[in-house]
């Protein structure tokens, strides 16, 4: 049996390399007050790649479900003469005709 005990009071630590480039972009963000640590960056780049992956499940969730409803036959044909009857309805629409004020 393993014991765990020592494992939490361990610091885990990673290492990591930047570019160039990147570096120069994290002080600079430290020098204008954007962030107040190396360590912030970090937490900020981790954040924002936890929301692009959620954005895309959820998107690649709604392109499955828009598949299953065209299997289902609950699509509609898109044809040049649909297109042309939407776009004149959005002209219409944008024209000033049905304003309400």
């Amino acid at each position: 049996m393993l014991d765990t005990r020592f494992l939490r009071s361990y610091a885990w630590c990673m290492e990591f390399q930047l570019t160039p480039d990147q570096e120069a972009f994290v002080r600079q963000a430290i020098a204008s007050g954007l962030l107040r640590r190396e360590e912030d960056a970090v937490k900020e780049a981790l954040s924002l790649s936890e929301e692009r992956e959620r954005t895309l499940a959820e998107f690649r969730a709604t392109v499955e479900e828009s598949e299953a409803s065209l299997a289902r036959g609950e699509g509609r044909a898109i044809t040049e003469e649909s297109l042309q009857q939407l776009a004149g309805g959005a002209a219409f629409e944008f024209s000033g005709a049905n304003r309400q004020f």
